[in-house]
């Protein structure tokens, strides 16, 4: 593993650990937040969903998954298929490129998710708020920016050998 998949791993986890001692200090720590809680944001990010405290362990549960599933995937980088045509050599740059697409891919969407939370339970503590306006841009943007710039890459890869 290179040292950038090394700290990619480690953000990653860290911004889980935040999300889940977030989520248990709003739940179960001394200032409890209200019955009634915005559960979800729409594209505009104005609450349009509502439940309990209690929903709030869906989103580290969620994220679990998705890093668990995400660390899984890269430990069988023999497995991928590649649609394209290349060389041992130009399929291990290949699995690297991979491997590094999953690395950035779960720090972008365990960091959301813990942004995500942070967020929802300020606004419950606070009573009002809404996600700032480019926020659904930027995430959009971010992980199809990311997804692009790897595909570039193994393309590269792929035409040289």
């Amino acid at each position: 593993m290179t040292a950038m998949r090394k700290t990619l791993e480690s953000v990653a986890l860290l911004l889980l650990v935040f999300t889940w001692a977030v989520t248990a200090r709003a739940i179960v720590g001394r200032n409890p937040l209200p019955a009634r809680i915005a559960t979800h944001f729409n594209a505009a990010g104005q609450p349009d969903g509502w439940g309990t405290p209690g929903m709030l362990w869906l989103m580290p549960i969620v994220a679990a998954v998705i890093f668990t599933l995400m660390t899984l995937v890269g430990r069988y980088p023999g497995a991928f298929n590649f649609p394209m045509r290349t060389t041992a050599a130009g399929r291990r740059q290949l699995e690297i490129i991979a491997l590094n697409l999953i690395g950035w891919l779960k720090v972008e969407i365990v960091g959301l998710f813990a942004w995500i939370q942070y967020e929802t339970i300020r606004f419950a503590r606070r009573g009002q708020g809404t996600l700032p306006a480019l926020f659904l841009p930027a995430v959009l943007v971010g992980v199809f920016g990311t997804i692009a710039w790897h595909i570039v890459a193994m393309r590269r890869v792929a035409r040289a050998g």
